[in-house]
Parts: structure tokens; C-alpha cells; sequence
């Protein structure tokens, strides 16, 4: 992808999306200019890492000298370990930590960093729920 172009991180993400929708969730996760496919056991991963074809297919190439292939642990803003996705525990720290917000833009700020973690975090829309009413505000 040549990124001098406008919109170039966001038109990777669409062309990922659409090539990877079965399997976004499952076990591939997209994040700007990057993909990483996870899974269980190495056996799962070398599985996982045949489908493959589907970027062949759509004429998509790997460069090989940026990929790493079967690590334990990656972070990144996700934390992301041999077995599943977990919350990076950096950033948790940062949340628990943030000051109490004292304006509009702040309590935006806030809600956009908690809302980036919301498939951690159980009832996630009724927590934040009054945060959604100021920031309609």
C-alpha cells in the first residue's frame, strides 16, 4: 500500500475487511497497516496461516521480511498472546490512572480510549452510559 496516498490506512482496513470477514474475530485481527492471525496451538496456527490463498487470490502479497511468524506475545495497543487478545496492561494502568475528566473534551477523550477496549469489559454500554449522555451534550 503506498501511503503518501490520502485515506491510504483507511482503504487498506475496507480491502482487509472485506478479503478477511470470515475470519476478523476468529482468529485475525486488523489494525491499521497490520494484520495478526492468532490461535490456540501451533498446529491451529499453521492452519490459520494456509488460508493464505485468500490474498493470492486477490492478487495480495506478504513481505516476508515484515512478518513474524509463530511468537508467544505481540503488543501492541492490543495485547495479544499465544492463546487469545488481551487488554494490554500498560494501557489499563493508564485508564485506572486518568484524572478525573473537568471538561467536555476531556470526558471525550476518556470515552474514546475506554471505548477502544469495550470487547474487554462486560456490560460496556450501561457502564458508560452517562458518559454517552455528556458527550451528546
Amino acid at each position: 500500500m503506498p501511503f503518501r496516498l490520502t485515506n491510504a490506512s483507511s482503504t487498506f482496513i475496507r480491502l482487509m475487511n472485506y478479503v478477511l470477514c470470515y475470519f476478523i474475530g476468529n482468529f485475525i485481527v486488523v489494525y491499521f497497516d497490520d494484520f495478526l492471525i492468532y490461535s490456540k496451538n501451533l498446529e491451529e496456527h499453521v492452519k490459520h496461516l494456509k488460508n493464505d490463498w485468500l490474498f493470492y487470490e486477490k492478487k495480495l502479497y506478504d513481505n516476508l521480511k515484515r512478518c513474524d511468524f509463530c511468537e508467544e506475545h505481540i503488543v501492541i495497543l492490543r495485547y495479544v498472546n499465544a492463546k487469545c487478545i488481551e487488554m494490554n496492561e500498560e494501557k489499563v494502568s493508564i485508564i485506572q490512572e486518568w484524572s478525573k475528566p473537568k471538561s467536555i473534551t476531556k470526558v471525550r477523550s476518556f470515552h474514546s480510549l475506554a471505548n477502544f477496549y469495550r470487547g474487554f469489559v462486560k456490560d460496556f454500554n450501561t457502564t458508560v452510559t452517562p458518559l454517552i449522555k455528556i458527550v451528546k451534550k
